[in-house]
């Protein structure tokens, strides 16, 4: 039976290898692809989809996981990496190949049409390739299995467990909480630092660059094992942990979102290289949701990079920098400029405390689009309208609505509230983080984040997908998923920043 499970590992590592070669070549196709390379691209990607699919599905895998399942000298790792492989299988066992083929092509020519409704501003070049990844969404939810929402089956892809039944509620109870707190507090932003700093100066570009790459190393993350290319749209992406990509962004008029995104994705990064090296070309070798992935993105994007902690570090570097730009600026300025609240169309370049509205949106509507009660080409007026109801504001142009996100180009229905699940996340492991570690803020203010990578390391990136995402927290912090942390977070943090009488 040791030979048995030799083969079954061997498969295992085959299967992760095939994927990181989807996701190498998926990074390619978002940062140095020629233009004309996209159709090949898009056969290329559904051949090697399909053949993940293929070899998932073959029966002698199947075979040996039944046979593996019952060695009774199995440690606890080989357990959990047969259960996830016997469930992504069974998942795969229900979708037809030539499903995984279309999808896979309709992914690329989504990409594609996206970009090209972008360079126009407008929405219709983009219609039909949407509504064929959408139709292709609901037959991969009814192959898949679902009761009564398909929106389950396309959640199931990132956040393992999750049901509408108990998001929705979440994120309800998320708004009704918000709206209120992002009138307050816009008000108070305004009355605070009515004026923005930034506004008409050109940032050098290169500059800004420079920054970001010292920021990632500053982090901790390994550039050995991985690097930073640029993109329309910020992701992570790579083929192995010692081969993790990111991009980024750079605007020479706003330079605080290259900032924010490096810090973004470099927590994604974190997370990529610090899985256990035992694990790395098995399943156990990923995260447990993508909610969970993106708590170590929002965590230090905005707990961090957010803090006024972490503008007593960075503040001297940008000055120095940017002499001439930033004269007679002070820390205390940019920490405000960095946490203004406002209604903004964007989603990347919303703050914390507006963010989660506008996932709220994009759920609400992707449950509409699969449920039937959307059309696609109703999209950008229900858009319009939503971003109405719940920011209080509508977008100008498609590119500062409905075309903003790369995910629809991608098919990805079901990822957008792991963002906020992400966010709820951030703020109880960061709160467990500092009781962990006392002198954390000291040790952000003067630039020592090994302490905070460590812990993360160590609590999160090292259990790999050992258990589910929301057991690994309430191991970490106490507690399962909940919005009190974050809420009184944000309560907190803004009562010192614009002071109590003002929020």
């Amino acid at each position: 039976m040791v030979g048995r499970m030799d083969e079954l590992r061997q498969r295992v590592n085959e299967l992760k290898d095939l994927s990181g070669i989807v996701g190498l070549a998926t990074w390619d196709q978002e940062t140095f692809l020629p233009a004309k390379g996209q159709p090949a691209r898009a056969e290329q990607l559904s051949t090697l989809q399909a053949l993940y699919h293929q070899k998932l599905i073959e029966p002698q895998l199947g075979d040996l996981l039944l046979s593996a399942a019952v060695l009774p000298e199995l440690g606890l790792d080989d357990r959990a990496m047969i259960r996830l492989i016997s469930q992504e299988r069974d998942r795969a066992l229900r979708v037809p190949v030539s499903l995984v083929r279309s999808l896979a092509e309709a992914q690329s020519h989504g990409l594609n049409a996206w970009r090209q409704a972008r360079k126009e501003n407008d929405f219709h070049p983009f219609e039909k390739a949407l509504e064929n990844l959408i139709e292709l969404r609901k037959q991969q939810a009814d192959a898949l299995g679902h009761e009564g929402e398909r929106y389950d089956a396309l959640l199931e892809n990132y956040e393992p467990g999750m049901r509408v039944k108990r998001l929705t509620p979440i994120l309800d109870s998320l708004r009704e909480k918000l709206v209120p707190l992002v009138d307050r507090l816009s008000a108070a932003s305004q009355r605070a630092s009515p004026i923005r700093l930034l506004q008409g100066k050109q940032f050098n570009i290169e500059k800004q660059w420079k920054l970001t790459l010292d920021l990632l190393v500053q982090m901790g993350f390994d550039f050995d094992a991985g690097r930073q290319d640029k993109s329309i749209h910020p992701f992570t992406g790579g083929s192995h942990p010692h081969d993790v990509r990111l991009t980024n962004r750079v605007d020479p008029a706003h330079p605080l979102s290259a900032f924010s995104s490096a810090l973004h994705e470099g927590g994604h990064g974190l997370y990529e290289q610090g899985f256990d090296q035992a694990h790395h070309r098995t399943p156990l070798a990923s995260s447990p949701s993508m909610g969970l992935h993106e708590s170590q993105s929002r965590l230090w994007e905005n707990l961090v990079g957010r803090s006024s902690m972490f503008w007593h570090y960075f503040f001297p570097k940008l000055r120095d920098t940017f002499p001439d730009l930033l004269s007679g600026f002070t820390e205390a300025q940019l920490c405000l400029e960095a946490n203004r609240v406002e209604r903004t169309c964007i989603r990347v370049d919303a703050d914390e405390v507006t963010y989660n509205l506008h996932i709220i949106l994009r759920y609400q509507l992707e449950l509409s689009l699969l449920r039937g009660d959307l059309r696609v080409k109703d999209l950008p007026e229900a858009w319009n309208d939503g971003m109405g109801s719940l920011l209080g504001i509508k977008p100008a142009t498609s590119l500062e609505g409905v075309l903003q996100d790369i995910h629809w180009a991608w098919g990805e229905l079901g990822y957008f509230p792991t963002y906020a699940l992400g966010n709820l996340y951030s703020a109880s492991l960061y709160r467990a983080a500092r009781k962990d570690l006392p002198s954390l803020d000291n040790l952000i203010s003067v630039g020592n984040w090994k302490p905070l990578k460590d812990w993360l390391n160590k609590k999160i990136h090292r259990e790999g997908y050992r258990c589910p995402a929301e057991e690994l927290v309430q191991k970490v912090t106490g507690d399962g998923l909940n919005d009190a942390d974050f809420i009184e977070y944000l309560t907190e943090k803004y009562q010192v920043l614009y002071h109590p009488s003002d929020a």
